[in-house]
Order: C-alpha cells, then structure tokens, then sequence
C-alpha cells in the first residue's frame, strides 16, 4: 500500500490541526536529530568492527 500526495498531504494537515506549527516544528527537529544520532552509532560500530578486525589480523 502506498500513499499518494494527496493522502500526504491530508497527513500533514491533520498534524498541523492537532499539534499546531509550533509543536510541530520541535517534533520535526527532535526526530531530525534522532535519525542523526542513529546514524551516527550506526558508523561508529562499523568502525569499530573494521578496527577489531584488523587487529585480529595483526595478531594472526
């Protein structure tokens, strides 16, 4: 099932109704930062991974 643009956009509208711009602008930014941190974390355990590997490595 897929949304359309018409459907996006009654979503966006009934957020907007219900939370108000404000409330809606600090909802946006907090899982703006999330999907961020997310990421981040993401990278860092990768990096880690890459790291151990290459010290097993060295010591084989």
């Amino acid at each position: 099932m897929r949304l359309g643009t018409t459907e996006i956009i009654l979503i966006v509208i009934l957020a907007l109704v219900l939370f108000g711009g404000g409330k809606l602008a600090g909802v946006g930014k907090a899982l703006g930062k999330s999907i961020k941190d997310f990421k981040n974390e993401i990278k860092d355990d990768d990096g880690e991974k890459k790291a151990e590997k290459t010290e097993d490595d060295k010591k084989a």
